[in-house]
């Protein structure tokens, strides 16, 4: 373990992506010939553990789990040259590193299809075997819903009462009332347009639709929103609200870039900054890393988002 003391804690997903990048995406049943292959580090967990340990000036820990395969093995080397704290990312006996199969298309839209693995295996266990003393010395903890719902659950309940800011992605959203049964324990969401939908019954497709599905998640929970609408940008709800545009970039691969937002936002806040400008510091990272190829490899260092 680093002995500088982490601000943000990080639970969530490893998966290696397979991608190909081609014209277009098929359509179901279709086979859609050519395109480029290539693999990449990902997993919305890590995606988010990485983004962050490179906008951040301290180590991040990050609580995980990965099989004992060699994708396994190779995501434990690249944490480790990451600023990232490993000591409880858990190698779990006779599983496979989870997996995600990323269709891309000539416009940057992707279709993703995950094997989860190892990540199922993160349990209520392995968040409580993390010391007090790490919740103590951090500020902010970040999750998403690819890990299991009550290794999640258990995160965000000690985090609140160790007094941390808690930030939930909540991606994917395929049990939406059990999500809504967190909301109390979230202090900022950070759903896209799908997902907003999904927690607040209000089908969301412009600002104004955006602005109304974060007025029911608050009154569901969470005090404060944000919706990220991908090019658009992102509307951020409080007591009042506020949308903070995207920068206009030429994309070629979206893969990656919400949680380029999320590990971003959750550096910002750990480093006490108010949420309007953690947003908008956020934003940047992910316009950078819509520019490039792959979930990881695209995610930018924080001299980048700062230039």
């Amino acid at each position: 373990m680093s002995d500088i003391p982490s601000q943000l804690i990080v639970l969530g997903s490893v998966n290696t992506d397979l991608v190909i990048h081609g014209s277009r995406l098929p359509r179901p049943g279709e086979t859609v010939l050519g395109g480029e292959f290539f693999q990449a580090a990902g997993g919305k967990g890590a995606n988010q553990a990485v983004a962050a340990a490179r906008a951040s000036r301290t180590p991040v820990t990050f609580i995980a789990a990965v099989g004992d395969d060699d994708y396994g093995r190779a995501a434990l080397r690249r944490f480790q040259i990451e600023n990232l704290c490993c000591d409880f990312i858990r190698t779990v006996r006779g599983k496979p590193t989870g997996v995600a199969l990323i269709l891309v298309d000539g416009r940057g839209e992707n279709m993703i299809g995950v094997a989860s693995g190892a990540n199922m295996r993160l349990s209520v266990a392995d968040v409580n075997a993390v010391p007090d003393a790490v919740l103590a010395s951090a500020r902010v903890l970040l999750t998403c819903l690819e890990s299991p719902l009550p290794a999640v659950t258990r995160a965000l309940q000690r985090a609140k009462a160790a007094g941390l800011t808690t930030v939930l992605n909540p991606a994917p959203v395929s049990h939406a009332a059990a999500v809504i049964d967190l909301l109390s324990s979230v202090d900022v969401v950070t759903p896209n347009a799908v997902e907003a939908s999904a927690l607040s019954d209000v089908e969301v497709f412009d600002e104004a639709s955006a602005l109304s599905a974060a007025r029911v998640i608050q009154k569901r929970g969470c005090p404060r929103v944000i919706i990220t609408l991908g090019s658009r940008g992102s509307l951020l709800v409080e007591s009042k609200h506020s949308f903070i545009h995207a920068r206009p970039v030429t994309p070629v691969d979206s893969t990656g870039a919400g949680d380029a937002f999320c590990g971003t936002l959750a550096v910002a806040l750990a480093e006490g900054r108010p949420l309007a400008d953690a947003a908008r510091w956020a934003t940047i990272a992910a316009s950078i890393c819509v520019t490039r190829q792959g979930a990881q490899p695209s995610l930018p260092t924080r001299d980048e988002i700062d230039a």
